[in-house]
């Protein structure tokens, strides 16, 4: 797509226009980008964050012996991968897989992707000197990535293919610690002590995520989702400061392809509204806030994602079914609505539960 090609961005469609209009055709009508627009739908549509993956035996053998980035850097891995729970649970949308560390890996961070630790980082980011190791992302850097998505949309046909990245200020704290954290005591001490140096660091992410994400559109992705997974660990007036202008960045800078853009982050029940506000057409719900009261926190004009507790797929099929249908009551009077869990897939998570509760969602709600 060059950039005579590219539709309308959001906000400045002409009359009779839609501002949504970067989907491959066969996509379009899809009940989930349906839904992402806000538009009446046959069935509420389903996917799963972390669908792909150690939940499915078939995962574990395919990646059997290869590491977590490596296959994120094999086309035909990462087309196999991403095809499985569509095969398997019949979800409306398919979810890239890759991480969000990916990019980085891409330009050159010395990290890897520990298994049971998750992303190390070998030289952390806490001086000025350190923003050298943050250099621009080319498509080249991530060739596979177009390679794979070509590969994925051809399969996919009819099912759209989300792309995804992390958010600036989730991939500083993994830069910044060095690794997960629970508390982010080095990231907040930067954020609070060296504050031109936070909004630089930022900065620089911002630009890298957008090119992550330019790149997956382009190569035909037909919506992203940005995860701020540790987001929730600010408060309001530090997200508005701090973070928020990032992540409009990131937000604004895919706007003119015209996909559908989605926000999610885990314990941000108090930050939604100011999410929502950072440019998202989607608002993402963790399971701690009912949708109900979602919707009230982030105002009209965004359709909403969720927002099922993981854990209670390890419940009886009768508890799944009353928690499930407790969350599509609270989404009832919605502008728009996806299924979906309020955070990833749990490793341990019986795959049949999930392909239960997508044909449960799609006949409770067939319209």
């Amino acid at each position: 797509m060059s950039a005579n090609d590219l539709p309308p961005a959001h906000g400045s469609a002409g009359a009779g226009e839609t501002p949504f209009q970067g989907q491959p055709s066969q996509t379009y009508d899809s009940a989930f980008l349906k839904a992402c627009r806000r538009e009446p739908v046959p069935h509420t549509p389903v996917w799963f964050m972390r669908q792909a993956g150690r939940s499915l035996p078939e995962y574990r053998k395919v990646r059997e012996g290869t590491q977590m980035l490596e296959s994120c850097m094999r086309p035909d891995l990462v087309t196999e991968i991403t095809l499985q729970p569509v095969r398997r649970h019949n979800v409306d949308a398919a979810i890239f897989f890759s991480d969000i560390v990916v990019p980085l890996k891409a330009i050159g961070v010395d990290l890897d992707i520990k298994p049971g630790v998750g992303p190390v980082v070998a030289q952390p980011i806490r001086r000025r000197e350190d923003l050298a190791q943050l250099r621009d992302l080319t498509p080249e850097d991530v060739s596979y990535v177009t390679e794979a998505i070509g590969m994925l949309t051809g399969e996919l046909g009819a099912t759209p293919l989300i792309g995804f990245a992390g958010a600036p200020f989730t991939l500083a704290s993994y830069l910044v610690e060095g690794g997960p954290s629970k508390n982010h005591e080095h990231t907040k001490a930067l954020m609070y002590g060296d504050p031109q140096l936070w909004a630089d660091l930022l900065d620089r992410l911002a630009d890298i995520t957008s090119a992550f994400l330019k790149v997956q559109i382009e190569a035909g992705a037909s919506a992203i989702q940005l995860f701020d997974s540790w987001v929730g660990a600010l408060a309001p007036a530090d997200y508005r400061r701090s973070v928020m202008p990032a992540s409009a960045k990131v937000l604004e800078s895919v706007a003119p392809y015209g996909v559908p853009r989605i926000h999610f982050g885990v314990g941000t029940g108090e930050l939604l509204g100011l999410m929502g506000e950072a440019g998202a057409d989607v608002m993402g719900v963790d399971y701690r806030v009912a949708l109900d009261e979602a919707a009230r926190r982030v105002g009209p004009g965004k359709a909403l994602q969720g927002n099922l507790d993981p854990a209670v797929l390890f419940s009886t099929e009768e508890a799944v079914r009353a928690k499930t249908d407790e969350v599509l009551a609270a989404a009832s009077g919605l502008e728009g609505h996806v299924f979906n869990l309020g955070h990833g897939v749990l490793p341990t998570t019986p795959p049949d539960a999930l392909t239960r509760l997508v044909e449960y969602v799609h006949t409770r709600t067939a319209r």
